[in-house]
């Protein structure tokens, strides 16, 4: 922009500060979205003079002495952040052309309307919790992973197979009403805009996406990139603040492709056919996906399950999902379950149920399972790196993918994370929330 007049220029930034003027913001919207058949561009020479017309005809606020001798063609133009004004200004002599931002459009900051409490995520314009630790009045929950369903909320929004997973293990107390909402569909909380997309972690895992004033918030809950035969897969959205997770926030964290440590898993069966293999895999999420990734490897033998994982596996294929011949362990002679495939809890692979089985190979699935000392420390003898976490490589490719300018880590290998948001150019702070588990199932 060329000179401004002086009188103009403080009339400008009286109006930024502030003043009777930022009360009629919805009016000057309605005027701009009127003005858009009629925006008339600068001319292009300076000094060419232009059909005189008194702004204050056109321009809905209050204006002063300096804005009076202000003539031109109003022409608005209305984006994200600002209305812009293009005037001609002769007060200082010749004709000049200034654009003048007579109304910034803020979006509100983030923390001002997001913050951490002792009860979780707490989303004031709602009134609202995301994955709430206690609790509370309204919860909307990501995914059904005990750390982020909590029972006893009052009211609970999630998608259907979310609410289907927490009715299974929390029957009468999963929460006062449950609400489903399917994935891409928006639903309004308060003046907060809700919608959920797919997080790619485990079945009706989800990301939640808040707007509120023109700012963008998307929640990741926990989630991961690799393909998943059980679940839809993660889906970036663009945002302003990107909340993520970093449970495997380090670089020493890389997992190999699943389909790569399933076929060392019937690797070993085919070495040893006379032994039962007990692989120690989480109820939800991890067992499903590893029976899938067996049966598309061409595994079609009955696999054998403990007890704890046959409901959920039941509700996956309710939900569609095919798992292929599933037998209980109970029951079941110890000789039958040689050169079986038998999934189990990880809590059990190291106790005496275990010992049922004919001389077992231990196996677990698991992301931590790149860690060899905890893999020692639980007895495990095939160690199989599975993992429903993105690991470094997705974690920092999906902050470059979403290219927030502002990154929370919730919770995990924070620190690790926000230095490598930092190293991108984004703002990035830890939030160090608490009640989010470690799980060697993860």
């Amino acid at each position: 922009a060329d000179v401004v007049s002086e009188d103009a220029a403080r009339h400008v930034a009286a109006v930024e500060a502030g003043s009777a003027a930022a009360a009629n913001a919805s009016n000057a919207v309605a005027v701009a979205k009127d003005a858009r058949d009629r925006v008339v561009r600068p001319p292009a020479t300076p000094r060419r003079r232009v059909p005189r017309i008194p702004l204050i005809a056109d321009f809905p606020y209050p204006v002063g002495p300096a804005f009076r001798r202000i003539v031109s063609r109003p022409a608005f133009y209305l984006d994200r952040a600002t209305i812009t004004l293009t005037a001609v200004d002769r007060v200082a002599g010749p004709w000049r052309e200034a654009h003048i931002a007579v109304m910034p459009i803020a979006a509100p900051r983030p923390e001002s309307w997001i913050r951490v409490v002792p009860e979780g995520l707490y989303v004031a314009p709602g009134d609202f919790f995301v994955d709430p630790v206690r609790p509370v009045d309204r919860a909307v929950v990501t995914h059904g992973h005990a750390d982020h369903a909590r029972p006893n909320n009052r009211h609970v929004l999630a998608t259907e197979q979310t609410l289907a997973i927490m009715r299974t293990r929390y029957g009468d107390v999963a929460g006062g009403t449950l609400q489903p909402l399917a994935l891409g569909e928006t639903l309004a909380i308060g003046e907060v805009s809700v919608r959920l997309v797919p997080a790619g972690h485990v079945l009706g895992s989800a990301q939640v996406v808040l707007e509120y004033r023109g700012s963008r918030v998307v929640v990741s809950g926990d989630y991961k990139r690799g393909a998943d035969p059980t679940c839809a897969p993660f889906e970036p959205v663009s945002c302003d603040v990107f909340i993520t997770e970093a449970t495997f926030g380090l670089p020493v964290f890389r997992h190999p492709a699943p389909e790569h440590e399933v076929g060392r898993l019937l690797h070993s069966l085919a070495l040893f056919p006379e032994r039962a293999h007990v692989v120690g895999t989480y109820a939800l999420g991890k067992c499903q996906r590893v029976l899938a990734l067996l049966r598309r490897a061409g595994h079609d033998q009955p696999i054998y399950l403990h007890g704890a994982l046959q409901n959920l596996c039941a509700l996956y294929e309710a939900h569609g999902v095919p798992l292929g011949e599933l037998r209980p362990v109970a029951g079941t002679e110890k000789a039958e379950l040689a050169g079986r495939i038998v999934l189990a809890p990880p809590s059990a692979i190291a106790d005496r149920w275990s010992r049922r089985m004919p001389d077992p190979v231990v196996a677990a699935a698991s992301g931590w399972m790149r860690v060899r000392q905890r893999a020692r420390q639980r007895g495990v003898e095939l160690p199989l790196i599975i993992s429903d976490h993105a690991d470094w490589d997705e974690l920092t490719a999906t902050l470059e993918e979403v290219d927030a300018p502002e990154v929370w880590v919730t919770h995990g290998r924070e620190e690790a994370l926000v230095h490598q948001a930092g190293l991108q150019g984004r703002r990035a702070r830890a939030l160090a929330m608490v009640g989010y588990e470690e799980d060697d199932g993860q």
